[in-house]
């Protein structure tokens, strides 16, 4: 009997131990929902965290990307997409190089060279380029315009007028780009040129001595021609232009003076052609 109330005993005391376990596993859930909810507050994704870690980080770098985009506008990435077809209109000075001009009168050494020469006048005309772009660095210009040169002896013949001619020069030209400096974009070129003289006028103007051009001829001819210049670009389509180009041009001619005598040498031009203008680009 002894050992039935201690069976019973033990029985009662396991029956309240259950009863009391149950309500503490039942009081544990609601701390392990503040767990996931602290944890999904200190940004960690969890069931409760309706947005994923790369929309988060995503919102966390975009005050970053602002100022690198507001650094590239500055650095001209702006006017980095690049058109294979681009105009220029320029002011254009020709600044002539006469000293490897040449004269000679016929049996008259006296006024011959190197005792005698030409000079040719300088000026100022409009000038028009095409350019043609192979890639975002290398092109093709093609330079037209036109001038309208007097030319006057010199040495032994000083005084003496010549006449005048116009020129049609075109020049085409091979050219490297520099465009790792934003906005500011140099180049150089060099290439070929092919100069038209037409409207030939003799002076018939006599000098003192008696002396007068009635007749002049002045050849075609063909030249090397070198470039250095840039644009700045204001924007995608439109910039400013610099250039400078040194022509070797040196065609041959025939003159008479009085009708009978003749003269032949080189009018040796060897221009510089310093240009300003706008650029398009389309």
């Amino acid at each position: 009997m002894r050992t039935t109330r201690i069976a019973s005993a033990l029985g009662t005391a396991v029956l309240v131990s259950c009863a009391l376990w149950q309500p503490a596993q039942a009081d544990e859930r609601p701390s392990l929902q503040a767990q996931m909810q602290t944890t999904a507050a200190s940004g960690t994704y969890t069931l409760d965290n309706t947005q994923p870690p790369a929309a988060a980080q995503a919102q966390a770098q975009a005050p970053s990307q602002a100022p690198s985009q507001a650094q590239a506008a500055s650095s001209g990435s702006d006017i980095q997409d690049w058109s294979k077809w681009q105009i220029r209109l320029r002011a254009l000075g020709v600044v002539t190089d006469t000293s490897s001009a040449t004269a000679y009168v016929q049996n008259v050494p006296s006024l011959s060279t190197p005792n005698s020469g030409l000079s040719v006048g300088n000026s100022v005309v409009p000038e028009l380029d095409i350019t043609y772009y192979f890639t975002r660095n290398i092109s093709a210009e093609l330079i037209l315009g036109m001038s309208q040169n007097h030319i006057t002896g010199n040495g032994s013949l000083n005084g003496l007028d010549v006449g005048s001619t116009w020129l049609l020069p075109p020049t085409l030209t091979l050219q490297y780009h520099f465009t790792n400096f934003g906005r500011f974009q140099p180049y150089i070129g060099a290439g070929v040129n092919y100069t038209f003289f037409f409207g030939q006028q003799p002076a018939g103007a006599y000098t003192a001595s008696g002396l007068a051009i009635t007749g002049l001829h002045i050849n075609n001819s063909a030249g090397f021609a070198a470039q250095v210049g840039f644009d700045y670009m204001i924007d995608k389509h439109w910039g400013i232009n610099f250039d400078v180009k040194k022509l070797i041009l040196r065609p041959t001619y025939n003159a008479w003076v009085n009708y009978t005598i003749p003269v032949s040498g080189t009018a040796a031009l060897d221009p510089w052609l310093f240009g300003g203008g706008v650029t398009y680009r389309f």
